[in-house]
């Protein structure tokens, strides 16, 4: 009997940890990545501002190309919406939305993940002309973790999984622009 009495204390401890140790962990996270492309600033940012262009070159885009995709608005501008749904679980369906722009300077992105969980987060893309001829390109993203899933964050490497799949697609933009 006092063996079950110290195993239900034990298993109690154990259970309620992670619940504790979600409070000492920061909610929000932010990764972001950059390369320079060897064109010229306003040809990297007509590009780039085409939210369609990034179904060639965004790693996610690239892992379903038979995904549904529906488009609201006009592309380039502010309101211009990018919905997408796919069976593959690592695509899963939400949408993106162009939410403000400075214009040759940065794109701000509202995320709106559907499936396979929900999540609103924010993205962006800036630019900076490095020379004449090349452009420096950040990209980045605003994450969150509300309480208690953000105790994840303590196993999850969010700067390797999502900044990964941000130099896949700065690599893939930098061939595609530079190839022209």
């Amino acid at each position: 009997m006092k063996f079950l009495k110290i195993a239900g204390i034990v298993l109690a401890i154990i259970l309620v940890i992670p619940f504790i140790a979600a409070l000492f962990v920061p909610r929000d996270y932010s990764v972001v990545k950059e390369v320079t492309i060897e064109r010229p600033h306003q040809e990297v940012y007509a590009y780039t501002k085409m939210l369609k262009n990034q179904n060639n070159y965004s790693k996610w885009a690239l892992k379903d190309p038979d995904m549904h995709k529906e488009y609201r608005g006009t592309d380039g501008e502010v309101g211009f919406v990018s919905f997408w749904r796919s069976e593959n679980p690592d695509v899963g369906s939400g949408e993106q939305e162009i939410i403000a722009i400075e214009d040759g300077k940065r794109i701000d992105y509202a995320l709106r993940f559907f499936e396979p969980f929900e999540a609103n987060d924010k993205a962006f893309m800036e630019f900076e002309e490095a020379t004449n001829f090349s452009t420096k390109v950040r990209w980045g993203f605003d994450g969150h973790m509300a309480y208690p899933m953000n105790a994840m964050l303590l196993v999850m490497d969010m700067e390797k999984m999502i900044g990964d799949d941000f130099e896949n697609g700065l690599r893939n933009l930098k061939e595609i622009l530079e190839s022209k």
